[in-house]
């Protein structure tokens, strides 16, 4: 027991040690200004990035939705469910466009720089899908286009960036 005791005493100085003096050392001047930046919002972009049915429809150009879905994040049409042909549009608030580019290059969809109406993006393409990201501040918006195994009506990009053009048109 006393050997028991001997050790716990021991590990408990080595963990007192080990904090004791650090927080004086560690701790930043009182006239060090804070290292957080500040949030720079973009404008807002409405629901469906301002973008009706009928619009997505008209540019898809891949038969009627079956499902559309509508949420605090984004939008979303499908024509036969999920995985089959489908467009959806995200708004990231507070969040690097730079993550979901390198994800988008990560599994395969070469990225490259694009530009709406002055602001930077990336367009990444692989067969019958294209995503659609621009960025405002430290916001941007996303929009994916799949025509998973059918026939595209239309090239994916070409739909991409026609919803994402008239989504900046439509900021507020």
């Amino acid at each position: 027991m006393t050997r028991r005791f001997a050790m716990v005493v021991a590990a408990t100085a080595v963990l007192i040690a080990g904090c004791g003096g650090a927080e004086d050392d560690a701790a930043p001047p009182e006239d060090t200004p804070p290292t957080t930046a500040a949030y720079e919002p973009g404008p807002f972009f409405g629901e469906c990035g301002s973008i009706t049915d009928a619009e997505v429809q008209s540019a898809f150009g891949a038969g009627p939705f079956a499902q559309i879905t509508r949420n605090s994040v984004g939008c979303q049409w499908e024509t036969v469910g999920f995985g089959g042909p489908g467009v959806s549009f995200s708004w990231y608030r507070g969040s690097p466009i730079g993550r979901e580019r390198a994800g988008s290059e990560l599994i395969g969809r070469p990225a490259k720089d694009i530009e709406i109406d002055g602001n930077p993006g990336f367009e990444a393409e692989q067969g019958a899908l294209c995503e659609i990201g621009v960025q405002f501040g430290d916001d941007f918006f996303h929009w994916s286009i799949t025509y998973s195994d059918q026939p595209a009506a239309r090239p994916p990009c070409e739909v991409g960036n026609e919803l994402a053009t008239l989504t900046v048109e439509r900021k507020q």
